[in-house]
């Protein structure tokens, strides 16, 4: 008979409401909180916002809202590099690097594959401590192209943009990839990149074996229920274990370093928890929901795994 999942129930405090599709939850290095409204609309189109939050009062303070050639952007997935600017990636725009005073530029919109094609939209970025940034694709085309997504036909795509700047598509067949996280050695060293496939409930797993390659795709984990959604955002905390937003079945499922099926379920009080991120050098987990369109933050057991903005410069 299998072992019953341990369920964690802490205490949930909201921060702040207000942000249509809530995501992409994210610190810099001074410490200052970033999100994301990517369900803002003007006139009928795409207007996804960005948003710094005080985390005492609640108070939002835009940073920008990304516009390309007319086109408004879907923001999502965000991460901070060594310099303290937010790499975003966006469904619309591709991937954006937002500068701390909220300038921006579109980056990497051709992949270097040789074929010249236009990147896809991004929904999710991880970096490595190496700084390869790792990113899920699963939009069609960025604009001016149609907006198309890979939710029932598999076009979805994992991208690598390597330190050196070179944007690499690594893999593609992906029915909506979603979270993406990279397990790093005792070492350092980055070894294994899990990316999530949300409508299959499914992470899977690569070795790492360099910037942009990759071998031995296999699956990784196994979400549990037979809801509408599947993983969302994810992150590690310091002893090794993958929290994963498991959107539409109000828990965050954990995984120990193996993968394989959850060791502890957090329940939360709303239905679709989209993403998650630690407070650098603590337990606390601030984490983005789609029922409120809010962010709340909870406490866990054990403190986050460092981001690479925190890395030291080698």
């Amino acid at each position: 008979m299998d072992q019953e999942i341990e369920v964690f129930s802490p205490q949930f405090t909201q921060i702040c409401g207000g942000l249509p599709g809530a995501e992409g939850p994210v610190f810099n290095k001074d410490g200052k909180f970033f999100v994301v409204a990517p369900e803002v609309e003007k006139d009928g189109h795409p207007a996804g916002e960005i948003w710094q939050i005080d985390l005492e009062s609640g108070k939002k303070t835009l940073l920008c809202a990304p516009q390309v050639d007319g086109f408004g952007g879907i923001p999502a997935g965000c991460q901070v590099d060594r310099d303290n600017n937010l790499w975003v990636a966006d469904m619309r725009l591709g991937l954006l690097l937002v500068r701390p005073d909220g300038t921006y530029q579109q980056h990497s919109i051709i992949d270097y594959n040789g074929e010249g094609e236009p990147m896809q939209g991004c929904n999710d970025c991880i970096f490595d401590y190496n700084g390869d940034l790792w990113i899920t694709a699963p939009a069609g085309p960025i604009a001016p192209q149609p907006y198309t997504r890979s939710m029932e036909e598999a076009f979805g795509s994992v991208y690598c943009k390597t330190n050196s700047g070179n944007l690499i598509k690594i893999d593609s067949g992906y029915r909506f990839p979603n979270g993406i996280a990279v397990q790093h050695s005792d070492d350092g060293r980055p070894k294994l990149l899990i990316v999530a496939e949300t409508p299959k409930k499914t992470l899977h797993a690569y070795d790492i074996m360099g910037p942009g390659i990759m071998s031995n795709k296999r699956e990784w984990a196994k979400l549990p229920g037979d809801h509408n959604g599947g993983p969302d955002g994810m992150d590690f905390d310091n002893e090794g274990n993958l929290l994963v937003a498991n959107w539409g079945s109000g828990h965050v499922e954990v995984f120990g370093p193996k993968g394989g099926s959850p060791i502890c379920r957090i329940k939360c009080p709303f239905a679709n928890p989209s993403n998650i991120h630690f407070q650098p050098k603590t337990s606390t987990v601030y984490i983005t929901e789609h029922e409120n369109h809010a962010v709340w933050k909870f406490n866990w057991k054990h403190k986050g795994k460092m981001q690479f903005c925190e890395t030291l410069t080698l």
